[in-house]
């Protein structure tokens, strides 16, 4: 039974998560999502990325019932693979928005977290309910949720389990844009569609550099932007957008 759909069109692919009725997070949507952020990784016809749920629930969290009968040495091992496939998600060198509908909760919301722009429905709720099941977020959420809107918000979330709309999510900065429930796919579908028309080795480029940059210190970081950037020189992109900006005006330069 496939549980993740793999959908590309015109430079997009859609990471469609496809486990009603809530997209519970068990073994198989995990290794099926590691599978897929390869996949999207090497495949030159992939320029940006979509992660969705549908249009009522983006995923209500991992599954329960799956994790309740797991021991100790189970749990290493779920935990750990849940990570490995959400970090390959987050590693995709391609632009990813994720396109989020109804609940994103627990696993949920740190799979949204793995994007680089989040899109949500007004109608959007997200949180990190962990603590209320005795646990804490196992799949990046106490990383990655304290690095985009600060330790004290993330805490906040962490400490309570408490879930947040869509306007407020705005507001802390754990999404991006609001907009009406039924536009959710096709704004994240233009945000993507526009970027993959762009160069895609400065995109990976100015991804991996933001991204690296967060995780070290700011002589380190500037090391790698002054990597990225004067090996872009030697890319057939860099000429061609110089080209058409001396020619024609900056923003004419086409990269497909």
């Amino acid at each position: 039974m496939t549980t993740v759909n793999f959908e590309v069109s015109d430079g997009v692919g859609t990471l469609r998560l496809d486990r009603p009725p809530m997209n519970a997070l068990n073994i198989a949507m995990q290794d099926r999502l590691f599978e897929l952020a390869a996949e999207a990784s090497r495949r030159d016809d992939v320029r940006a990325v979509i992660i969705h749920g549908g249009e009522k629930v983006f995923a209500a969290g991992a599954d329960i019932k799956e994790m309740r009968d797991m021991d100790h040495a189970g749990m290493v091992a779920r935990s750990r693979g849940l990570q490995e496939a959400f970090t390959a998600i987050a590693r995709i060198p391609k632009p990813v928005v994720a396109a989020v509908s109804g609940y994103a909760l627990g696993g949920g919301c740190e799979l949204a977290l793995c994007a680089d722009f989040r899109i949500a429905a007004d109608t959007a709720r997200l949180g990190q309910p962990e603590i209320l099941l005795g646990l804490i977020p196992g799949a990046g959420g106490t990383q990655r949720l304290a690095r985009l809107i600060g330790p004290s918000r993330a805490k906040d979330l962490i400490f309570t389990g408490r879930q947040v709309g869509a306007e407020e999510a705005l507001r802390l900065g754990l999404v991006d844009r609001v907009v009406p429930a039924d536009e959710v796919y096709a704004q994240a579908h233009a945000w993507a569609a526009r970027l993959a028309k762009g160069p895609a080795l400065a995109l990976r480029a100015a991804k991996e550099s933001v991204d690296a940059g967060l995780e070290t210190d700011i002589d380190t970081g500037l090391t790698i932007e002054r990597t990225w950037f004067a090996g872009l020189f030697a890319t057939e992109d860099r000429e061609r957008g110089m080209r058409s900006f001396v020619e024609e005006g900056p923003g004419k330069a086409e990269f497909l």
